[in-house]
């Protein structure tokens, strides 16, 4: 699938368009993807920062879709585990970006090609318009070739 019309997809897509997740950027490789979250009253809790569960949605899917699409059709790839910490209250609007550079999917590729598995951790913070932390997210992915 084309980058606009996945971006359209998950811009569209009911979970993120009801906590207000939004897909800036995908870039046409998949090693790259920006989210944003603004605050809207339908996603900030009783003492007004984000839920947390809105935080984490927005880093959900990232890791699992890019491999998805840069390792292609012969290989399996599932979100394993997920970690999420807290750092400061998230308020107004908060980002998250996730990269993959050419050593990481080679690394993937002869890991894969060696052992049945590969569960790589990937660390992913989300932050807020001053560039500071709100949150830290570990997803562990569980790979291997079909």
């Amino acid at each position: 699938m084309k980058t606009f019309l996945m971006q359209t997809f998950l811009n569209f897509w009911p979970p993120f368009l009801g906590t207000g997740i939004w897909v800036k950027e995908i870039s046409p490789d998949y090693r790259y993807i920006k989210i944003e979250m603004k605050m809207r009253f339908w996603n900030k809790n009783i003492v007004g920062t984000h839920f947390g569960g809105s935080l984490y949605a927005m880093t959900d899917p990232f890791y699992m879709l890019m491999l998805l699409k840069i390792l292609g059709k012969n290989y399996i790839v599932w979100d394993k585990s997920a970690k999420i910490n807290f750092v400061r209250p998230g308020k107004g609007h908060v980002f998250a970006e996730f990269m993959l550079d050419k050593t990481q999917i080679e690394k993937i590729k002869d890991i894969t090609n060696k052992q049945k598995k590969y569960e790589p951790c990937y660390t992913v913070l989300i932050k807020d318009t001053l560039g500071k932390t709100v949150a830290k997210v570990e997803k562990t992915l569980y790979i291997r070739k079909k």
